[in-house]
Protein backbone atom coordinates (compact mmCIF):
# COMPACT_ATOMS: atom_id res chain seq x y z
CA UNK A 1 0.00 0.00 0.00
CA UNK A 2 2.79 2.10 -0.50
CA UNK A 3 0.67 4.69 -2.44
CA UNK A 4 -0.79 5.96 0.46
CA UNK A 5 2.71 6.86 2.02
CA UNK A 6 3.78 8.61 -1.07
CA UNK A 7 0.65 10.94 -1.35
CA UNK A 8 1.21 12.64 1.86
CA UNK A 9 1.62 16.03 1.34
CA UNK A 10 4.82 18.09 1.95
CA UNK A 11 6.84 15.09 2.27
CA UNK A 12 9.39 12.92 0.19
CA UNK A 13 10.63 9.58 0.75
CA UNK A 14 13.72 7.67 -0.06
CA UNK A 15 12.25 4.90 1.91
CA UNK A 16 9.20 3.16 2.95
CA UNK A 17 9.30 -0.23 4.85
CA UNK A 18 5.84 -2.10 5.98
CA UNK A 19 5.54 -3.02 9.54
CA UNK A 20 3.92 -6.11 10.06
CA UNK A 21 3.37 -6.49 13.34
CA UNK A 22 0.65 -5.24 15.41
CA UNK A 23 -3.19 -6.08 15.82
CA UNK A 24 -4.41 -2.81 15.23
CA UNK A 25 -6.51 -2.24 11.95
CA UNK A 26 -3.76 0.70 10.89
CA UNK A 27 -1.02 0.00 8.13
CA UNK A 28 2.15 0.46 9.94
CA UNK A 29 5.51 2.17 8.07
CA UNK A 30 9.08 2.34 8.78
CA UNK A 31 10.20 5.95 6.62
CA UNK A 32 12.94 7.77 5.72
CA UNK A 33 12.80 11.28 4.00
CA UNK A 34 14.82 13.06 1.88
CA UNK A 35 16.36 15.49 4.62
CA UNK A 36 17.12 12.59 6.58
CA UNK A 37 14.09 11.99 9.55
CA UNK A 38 12.74 8.83 10.42
CA UNK A 39 9.45 8.38 10.64
CA UNK A 40 6.98 5.85 11.62
CA UNK A 41 3.21 6.43 9.87
CA UNK A 42 0.28 4.68 10.71
CA UNK A 43 -2.31 4.80 7.61
CA UNK A 44 -5.98 4.92 8.65
CA UNK A 45 -9.19 4.39 7.09
CA UNK A 46 -11.11 8.13 6.73
CA UNK A 47 -13.90 6.78 8.69
CA UNK A 48 -11.56 7.32 11.75
CA UNK A 49 -10.69 10.42 11.16
CA UNK A 50 -12.24 12.03 14.83
CA UNK A 51 -11.32 9.28 16.61
CA UNK A 52 -7.46 9.61 15.09
CA UNK A 53 -7.50 13.00 15.59
CA UNK A 54 -8.49 12.38 19.39
CA UNK A 55 -5.59 10.50 19.34
CA UNK A 56 -3.33 12.49 18.14
CA UNK A 57 -3.73 15.56 20.24
CA UNK A 58 -3.34 13.32 23.36
CA UNK A 59 -0.13 12.67 21.66
CA UNK A 60 0.49 16.42 21.63
CA UNK A 61 -0.27 16.69 25.06
CA UNK A 62 1.70 14.22 26.21
CA UNK A 63 4.58 14.99 24.28
CA UNK A 64 5.07 18.55 26.67
CA UNK A 65 5.62 16.44 29.67
CA UNK A 66 8.95 14.95 28.73
CA UNK A 67 8.25 11.44 28.63
CA UNK A 68 10.73 8.99 26.61
CA UNK A 69 8.18 8.26 23.44
CA UNK A 70 7.33 8.98 19.54
CA UNK A 71 7.03 12.84 19.10
CA UNK A 72 3.97 13.70 17.41
CA UNK A 73 5.04 15.29 13.96
CA UNK A 74 1.88 15.65 11.67
CA UNK A 75 -1.50 14.52 11.13
CA UNK A 76 -4.12 14.77 8.08
CA UNK A 77 -5.64 13.16 5.27
CA UNK A 78 -3.98 11.62 2.74
CA UNK A 79 -3.67 13.70 -0.59
CA UNK A 80 -6.03 11.17 -2.32
CA UNK A 81 -8.51 11.11 0.75
CA UNK A 82 -7.91 7.49 0.48
CA UNK A 83 -6.82 7.29 4.28
CA UNK A 84 -5.63 9.02 7.33
CA UNK A 85 -1.84 9.38 8.39
CA UNK A 86 -0.17 9.88 11.96
CA UNK A 87 3.41 10.55 11.68
CA UNK A 88 5.83 10.16 14.58
CA UNK A 89 9.07 10.42 15.33
CA UNK A 90 11.13 6.92 14.84
CA UNK A 91 12.12 5.14 18.60
CA UNK A 92 15.03 2.87 17.51
CA UNK A 93 15.31 -0.57 20.05
CA UNK A 94 14.12 -3.75 20.55
CA UNK A 95 10.52 -4.93 21.95
CA UNK A 96 10.40 -4.96 25.84
CA UNK A 97 9.15 -8.60 25.66
CA UNK A 98 11.95 -9.82 23.27
CA UNK A 99 14.77 -8.28 25.83
CA UNK A 100 13.37 -9.04 29.17
CA UNK A 101 14.38 -12.34 29.27
CA UNK A 102 17.85 -11.85 28.02
CA UNK A 103 18.45 -10.00 31.51
CA UNK A 104 19.39 -10.74 34.92
CA UNK A 105 16.81 -10.17 37.68
CA UNK A 106 18.50 -6.77 38.64
CA UNK A 107 18.00 -5.11 34.88
CA UNK A 108 14.75 -6.33 34.12
CA UNK A 109 13.76 -4.30 38.39
CA UNK A 110 15.74 -1.73 37.04
CA UNK A 111 13.73 -1.19 33.92
CA UNK A 112 10.47 -1.96 35.87
CA UNK A 113 10.75 1.05 37.97
CA UNK A 114 11.44 2.83 35.10
CA UNK A 115 8.30 2.32 33.52
CA UNK A 116 6.90 2.56 37.10
CA UNK A 117 8.26 6.20 37.15
CA UNK A 118 7.67 7.63 33.77
CA UNK A 119 3.52 6.05 34.11
CA UNK A 120 3.97 8.22 37.66
CA UNK A 121 5.24 11.41 35.58
CA UNK A 122 2.01 11.01 32.89
CA UNK A 123 -0.21 11.20 35.45
CA UNK A 124 1.00 13.57 37.86
CA UNK A 125 1.06 15.98 34.95
CA UNK A 126 -2.22 15.22 33.15
CA UNK A 127 -5.03 15.79 36.33
CA UNK A 128 -7.93 16.73 35.01
CA UNK A 129 -11.04 18.26 36.39
CA UNK A 130 -13.47 15.95 34.58
CA UNK A 131 -16.88 16.24 36.07
CA UNK A 132 -18.32 13.05 35.71
CA UNK A 133 -17.27 10.61 38.35
CA UNK A 134 -14.87 7.57 37.23
CA UNK A 135 -16.97 5.09 39.60
CA UNK A 136 -19.79 6.07 36.75
CA UNK A 137 -18.01 6.13 34.25
CA UNK A 138 -16.37 2.93 34.94
CA UNK A 139 -19.46 0.70 35.90
CA UNK A 140 -21.22 2.49 32.50
CA UNK A 141 -19.34 0.66 30.95
CA UNK A 142 -18.35 -2.46 32.89
CA UNK A 143 -21.53 -3.57 34.47
CA UNK A 144 -23.55 -4.50 30.89
CA UNK A 145 -20.36 -6.53 30.86
CA UNK A 146 -20.91 -8.41 34.00
CA UNK A 147 -24.30 -9.07 33.36
CA UNK A 148 -23.54 -10.39 29.65
CA UNK A 149 -20.93 -12.84 32.00
CA UNK A 150 -23.86 -13.85 34.04
CA UNK A 151 -26.00 -14.64 31.12
CA UNK A 152 -24.15 -15.97 28.70
CA UNK A 153 -20.56 -16.37 30.44
CA UNK A 154 -18.40 -19.49 30.39
CA UNK A 155 -18.75 -20.58 34.22
CA UNK A 156 -15.61 -21.27 35.68
CA UNK A 157 -14.78 -22.71 39.61
CA UNK A 158 -14.19 -19.36 41.42
CA UNK A 159 -16.38 -16.61 39.66
CA UNK A 160 -18.50 -16.37 42.36
CA UNK A 161 -16.10 -14.77 44.79
CA UNK A 162 -14.93 -12.69 41.74
CA UNK A 163 -18.17 -11.56 41.40
CA UNK A 164 -19.08 -10.97 44.86
CA UNK A 165 -15.67 -9.07 45.32
CA UNK A 166 -16.60 -6.64 42.36
CA UNK A 167 -20.19 -5.85 44.26
CA UNK A 168 -19.07 -5.56 47.53
CA UNK A 169 -16.05 -2.51 46.82
CA UNK A 170 -17.56 -1.00 44.17
CA UNK A 171 -17.34 1.95 46.61
CA UNK A 172 -13.38 1.62 46.40
CA UNK A 173 -14.11 3.95 43.01
CA UNK A 174 -15.61 6.48 44.49
CA UNK A 175 -14.14 10.23 44.47
CA UNK A 176 -11.30 9.22 42.42
CA UNK A 177 -8.90 11.85 40.63
CA UNK A 178 -8.70 11.16 36.53
CA UNK A 179 -5.69 11.67 34.50
CA UNK A 180 -4.60 10.92 31.07
CA UNK A 181 -4.21 7.77 30.67
CA UNK A 182 -1.54 5.49 27.55
CA UNK A 183 -4.36 2.98 27.66
CA UNK A 184 -2.44 -0.06 27.59
CA UNK A 185 0.41 -0.02 29.45
CA UNK A 186 2.38 -2.80 29.29
CA UNK A 187 5.29 -4.66 28.03
CA UNK A 188 4.47 -4.94 24.32
CA UNK A 189 4.15 -1.32 24.14
CA UNK A 190 7.48 -0.82 25.43
CA UNK A 191 10.86 -0.83 23.41
CA UNK A 192 14.36 -1.15 25.03
CA UNK A 193 17.23 1.08 22.97
CA UNK A 194 20.83 0.33 23.01
CA UNK A 195 21.73 2.66 26.19
CA UNK A 196 18.74 0.80 27.84
CA UNK A 197 16.46 3.38 28.09
CA UNK A 198 12.93 2.04 28.28
CA UNK A 199 10.23 4.15 25.66
CA UNK A 200 6.65 3.74 25.79
CA UNK A 201 4.65 3.39 22.25
CA UNK A 202 1.49 2.90 20.80
CA UNK A 203 -0.81 5.58 22.53
CA UNK A 204 -3.68 4.66 20.15
CA UNK A 205 -5.72 2.88 22.58
CA UNK A 206 -8.75 5.06 23.59
CA UNK A 207 -10.20 3.22 26.81
CA UNK A 208 -12.58 5.25 28.51
CA UNK A 209 -11.36 7.93 25.97
CA UNK A 210 -7.47 8.19 27.60
CA UNK A 211 -8.73 9.58 30.70
CA UNK A 212 -9.48 8.07 34.31
CA UNK A 213 -8.68 6.74 37.31
CA UNK A 214 -4.49 6.94 37.09
CA UNK A 215 -4.48 3.19 38.82
CA UNK A 216 -6.55 1.95 36.42
CA UNK A 217 -3.69 1.29 33.63
CA UNK A 218 -2.23 -1.02 35.90
CA UNK A 219 -5.01 -3.69 35.14
CA UNK A 220 -3.31 -4.81 32.54
CA UNK A 221 0.54 -4.81 34.13
CA UNK A 222 2.71 -7.52 32.42
CA UNK A 223 2.67 -10.47 35.25
CA UNK A 224 4.31 -12.97 33.14
CA UNK A 225 7.97 -10.70 34.45
CA UNK A 226 7.06 -10.68 37.87
CA UNK A 227 10.30 -8.75 38.79
CA UNK A 228 9.50 -6.37 36.27
CA UNK A 229 6.15 -5.77 37.53
CA UNK A 230 7.63 -5.53 40.74
CA UNK A 231 9.58 -2.81 39.77
CA UNK A 232 6.67 -0.88 38.03
CA UNK A 233 5.24 -0.62 41.30
CA UNK A 234 8.27 0.10 43.64
CA UNK A 235 9.08 2.83 41.03
CA UNK A 236 5.60 4.48 40.63
CA UNK A 237 4.76 4.40 44.36
CA UNK A 238 8.74 5.24 45.23
CA UNK A 239 8.79 1.68 47.30
CA UNK A 240 5.29 3.36 49.88
CA UNK A 241 2.67 1.04 47.88
CA UNK A 242 -0.86 2.86 49.65
CA UNK A 243 -3.07 -0.12 50.67
CA UNK A 244 -5.74 1.20 48.76
CA UNK A 245 -3.82 0.47 45.68
CA UNK A 246 -3.80 -3.16 46.37
CA UNK A 247 -7.10 -3.19 46.67
CA UNK A 248 -7.75 -1.42 43.56
CA UNK A 249 -5.42 -3.73 41.70
CA UNK A 250 -7.29 -6.57 42.97
CA UNK A 251 -10.73 -5.32 41.34
CA UNK A 252 -9.93 -3.81 37.83
CA UNK A 253 -7.22 -6.70 37.41
CA UNK A 254 -10.60 -8.96 38.34
CA UNK A 255 -13.03 -6.69 36.66
CA UNK A 256 -10.55 -6.82 33.40
CA UNK A 257 -10.50 -10.52 33.19
CA UNK A 258 -14.08 -12.21 34.08
CA UNK A 259 -15.78 -9.44 31.59
CA UNK A 260 -13.40 -10.79 28.93
CA UNK A 261 -14.73 -14.08 28.79
CA UNK A 262 -17.58 -13.15 27.03
CA UNK A 263 -15.63 -10.58 24.48
CA UNK A 264 -13.60 -13.76 23.64
CA UNK A 265 -16.55 -16.21 22.98
CA UNK A 266 -18.11 -13.92 20.41
CA UNK A 267 -14.71 -12.07 19.06
CA UNK A 268 -11.87 -14.00 19.74
CA UNK A 269 -12.52 -17.72 20.71
CA UNK A 270 -8.64 -18.93 19.73
CA UNK A 271 -8.25 -16.47 22.72
CA UNK A 272 -10.33 -18.11 25.56
CA UNK A 273 -8.07 -20.71 26.50
CA UNK A 274 -5.44 -17.66 28.04
CA UNK A 275 -8.34 -15.81 29.53
CA UNK A 276 -9.54 -18.61 31.21
CA UNK A 277 -6.19 -19.03 32.64
CA UNK A 278 -5.86 -15.42 33.65
CA UNK A 279 -9.17 -15.63 36.13
CA UNK A 280 -7.83 -18.70 37.26
CA UNK A 281 -4.44 -17.17 37.95
CA UNK A 282 -6.10 -14.43 39.31
CA UNK A 283 -7.83 -16.64 42.21
CA UNK A 284 -4.30 -17.96 42.93
CA UNK A 285 -2.72 -14.67 43.53
CA UNK A 286 -5.35 -13.49 45.68
CA UNK A 287 -6.13 -16.67 47.42
CA UNK A 288 -10.06 -16.71 46.37
CA UNK A 289 -9.95 -13.29 46.72
CA UNK A 290 -8.90 -12.94 50.35
CA UNK A 291 -6.17 -11.00 50.06
CA UNK A 292 -5.10 -7.75 48.72
CA UNK A 293 -1.45 -8.04 47.85
CA UNK A 294 -0.62 -10.63 45.04
CA UNK A 295 0.95 -13.46 45.52
CA UNK A 296 3.61 -12.80 42.91
CA UNK A 297 4.80 -9.72 44.10
CA UNK A 298 5.38 -10.81 47.55
CA UNK A 299 7.16 -13.91 45.93
CA UNK A 300 9.81 -11.52 43.73
CA UNK A 301 13.31 -10.87 44.62
CA UNK A 302 12.78 -7.84 43.80
CA UNK A 303 9.63 -6.74 46.28
CA UNK A 304 9.29 -4.25 48.37
CA UNK A 305 10.60 -6.23 51.09
CA UNK A 306 13.70 -6.83 50.13
CA UNK A 307 14.58 -4.65 46.88
CA UNK A 308 17.78 -6.69 46.47
CA UNK A 309 17.82 -8.15 42.99
CA UNK A 310 19.10 -11.38 42.34
CA UNK A 311 21.71 -11.50 39.64
CA UNK A 312 21.54 -14.21 38.04
CA UNK A 313 19.12 -14.40 34.76
CA UNK A 314 15.71 -15.94 34.50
Amino acid sequence: MAEHITSIQGYRFIRTELIAKGISGDRKYYLETTDSKRLLARISDSSEYERKRSVYGLLQKVSNIGLPMPMPVDFGYCEDESGIYTLLTWVDGEDAESVLPKLSYKEQYRLGVEAGKILRKLHDNSLTDFRESWQHRYFTVIKPRLDAYRNEGVPFTGSDQILKYLEANSHLLCDRPQTLHHGDFHLGNMVIDKNGQLHVIDWDTADFDNIGDPWYEFHCIGVKRPVFAAGQIDGYFAHNVPEMFWKLLAFYQAGSAITSIVWAKYFAPACMKEIMKLNADILDWYDGMNRIIPTWYDRCPQSAKSCRPADKPV
